[in-house]
């Protein structure tokens, strides 16, 4: 099947009259080469369910269509709306657009089968939407990929290691039982306007969860340690009680700081206070 001749995207956003709004952390990417590869980043999508949040004009949205996903699109700038009738019309039984606030639509409720998300996330909201899909005690996860945009220097914080100045509870959240990687680097210089930061694609598939940790309560220790990362862990997890005796039990020592502890050092101290 021959893939419809789209008019190219500044064309789209100059006949709609949008111009990307800071309020709205919106920055549009016109470079189709660039959002093709990103959109191969998931891999095969023919067929597949892909959640796509803020699509603005349309412009990965397009090349996720491109591909063959059946894309459901949550977009809150009603001026973004006519363009994206356009693509849905371009693409018949494709492209489902939903006028609302991400934040508070629940993706379980959109789709009856698993999904995919790949989005180029608005600044303002993207790390809370992104630790939102990773929680809960649920796992594995209904997506099966998260392909994220991020400003590089929160990217850079999923995938840090221990001992790093990135390393906190982010990394932690991200690979206790997923594996993150930046699959990508975008120069700031692809969107318009240009943000002040470089950017990245962050990839995430779900992997095994670690038997007998409550979600929630790796949450509690990562919070309390890193809450004051430069404190030791004997007085940055005083507050949570049987903490300290975890570490004791464990043969971690307490004078230690939390950037220091591996993801497994977390989980077992999470598991510790799960029991």
């Amino acid at each position: 099947m021959s893939l419809p001749d789209l008019p190219p995207l500044r064309d789209v956003v100059q006949r709609h009259g949008l111009i990307a709004t800071k309020a709205l952390g919106q920055n549009f990417l016109f470079d189709e080469q660039l959002l093709a590869r990103i959109a191969t980043v998931p891999g095969d999508l023919k067929g597949e369910n892909v959640l796509e949040v803020g699509p603005g004009p349309g412009g990965l949205t397009r090349a996720l269509l491109r591909r063959g996903a059946n894309v459901t699109a949550i977009e809150m700038d009603r001026r973004c709306l006519p363009a994206l009738a356009e693509l849905a019309e371009a693409f018949p039984g494709q492209l489902r657009v939903i006028e609302g606030d991400a934040m508070k639509i629940a993706p379980a409720e959109l789709f009856d089968a698993p999904w995919h998300v790949v989005a180029n996330l608005p600044y303002n909201v993207g790390t809370a939407l992104f630790t939102g899909w990773l929680s809960g005690q649920g796992w594995p996860p209904q997506w099966r990929s998260l392909t994220l945009m991020f400003q590089q220097e929160v990217a850079e914080r999923i995938v840090a290691a221990p001992g790093s100045d990135a390393y906190g509870r982010l990394a932690v959240l991200a690979q206790w039982r997923s594996k993150p990687r930046i699959a990508m680097r975008v120069h700031r210089s692809a969107f318009t306007p240009p943000p002040k930061v470089m950017s990245a694609i962050i990839h995430v598939e779900p992997a095994a969860m670690p038997e007998g940790v409550s979600a929630r309560m790796l949450e509690r220790v990562t919070e309390a340690a890193f809450g004051q990362r430069r404190k030791m862990l004997r007085q940055s997890l005083k507050g949570l009680p049987g903490a300290l005796d975890a570490l004791e039990a464990l043969g971690i020592d307490s004078q230690r700081r939390a950037e220091t502890l591996a993801v497994a050092d977390f989980v077992a101290i999470a598991r510790v206070l799960t029991a």
